[in-house]
């Protein structure tokens, strides 16, 4: 069972998400909160897997909320549900190293596609916010100092800046996905990073991959 936690200031949306994932198997939707603080005041005191949080609320936003959280609770899973598509709050909130970023108008099916990928462990980020974060790859990038990954590291990191899954990389550099995972260990070390979407947020600030 996947045990889930809504946050948002808006009730209608909070209702609207509660009828949408009570109408899936292996969901249950344990509370909703209208602000950053009632999120914090959660995850402390109940446990759960997923929260399900938009950042533009009132007193404590989202943004604040997420650093408590992720230092306090890191088996939360924070899925953020959000209209603001902004460069800089995308990467403020990617630097935290949330689980995923969808925008509203995000249709439901992808949003239980995203909570369960999520659970599994996979990041989840919307076109859009993708999009975003491919363009800083579009200028040529001069020889620099890349961390000592290896070559075979910055190609998994091309993919994993593209949203793969550790299966889509095994398959398109046939390996397995066993060495997929021993790969991306030693690339979280290098790069001094504690999971693959911080790995992409770096890669991007110090332009490894170049896109065609």
């Amino acid at each position: 069972m996947i045990r889930i936690v809504i946050a948002d200031d808006h009730p209608l949306i909070r209702e609207g998400l509660r009828r949408i994932l009570e109408f899936e198997d292996g969901i249950e939707v344990v509370a909703e909160v209208g602000d950053g603080q009632g999120a914090i005041n959660v995850a402390r005191n109940n446990m759960f897997d997923i929260l399900l949080m938009d950042l533009n609320m009132p007193g404590v936003n989202g943004l604040d909320a997420g650093r408590v959280i992720r230092r306090e609770c890191p088996h939360i899973g924070i899925l953020v549900l959000t209209v603001d598509d902004s460069d800089e709050k995308i990467f403020q909130v990617l630097q935290l190293g949330v689980a995923g970023y969808l925008l509203k108008d995000v249709d439901s099916k992808t949003l239980i596609h995203s909570i369960r990928k999520v659970y599994s462990g996979e990041p989840i980020l919307s076109p859009t916010v993708t999009g975003k974060l491919l363009e800083q790859f579009t200028q040529p990038s001069p020889l620099k100092n890349t961390c000592g990954l290896s070559e075979r590291e910055m190609e998994i990191l091309y993919y994993v800046v593209r949203g793969s899954s550790n299966r889509e990389i095994g398959t398109a550099l046939f390996i397995s996905e066993k060495t997929v995972k021993n790969h991306l260990s030693s690339i979280y070390r290098k790069l001094a990073v504690e999971d693959r979407t911080q790995a992409a947020l770096k890669a991007v600030k110090l332009k490894f991959v170049q896109l065609d």
